[in-house]
């Protein structure tokens, strides 16, 4: 891949790709390694990719991936977090900060899940690639992470 191939990659990928691991790994660290791991992995591919989605695909692949592997990590395991409270985004609204809350509490499976089927728009059969997962079941982690969200959201607005 020439530099100016790859700088292009980066600006078309980065930024979603950071977001899919920060949705998966609650870190802002480690999805930062995360996203360089995986463009240093499309930097050094030697395949040519069929088409744009072929690269988009490869690309969220290596990153889902790369996410499983950090939080296989018996480094990961055996540490903890150096501050008590999570990073946190900045919202217009409570309600959209309440929102991000309580997504980023879900199992990481159905945080992916979420993101890239309401951020990235993906489909529920792109997602089961991507996640090496049956379409049912990532049907499953849809149909059970907005079950979760909606009931705590009702019981954050009903105090």
């Amino acid at each position: 891949m020439t530099d100016a191939a790859f700088e292009a990659a980066v600006e078309r990928y980065a930024d979603m790709v950071f977001r899919l691991a920060y949705s998966y790994l609650k870190s802002r660290a480690d999805a930062e390694d995360v996203m360089q791991e995986t463009l240093l992995k499309l930097y050094t591919e030697q395949k040519a990719f069929d088409s744009p989605d072929h690269e988009r695909y490869w690309v969220t692949r290596v990153a889902v991936n790369e996410c499983k592997r950090v939080l296989r990590s018996p480094w990961r395991r055996r540490t903890g977090p150096l501050e008590e409270l999570p990073e946190s985004a900045v919202f217009d609204s409570p309600a959209q900060s309440e929102l991000f809350r309580q997504v980023m509490l879900l199992p990481p499976k159905y945080r992916a899940a979420i993101y890239l089927h309401y951020y990235e728009g993906r489909s529920v059969k792109e997602i089961a690639r991507l996640m090496n997962a049956n379409p049912s079941t990532v049907q499953t982690w849809l149909m059970r992470a907005r079950g979760q969200l909606h009931m705590k959201l009702k019981e954050a607005e009903s105090l």
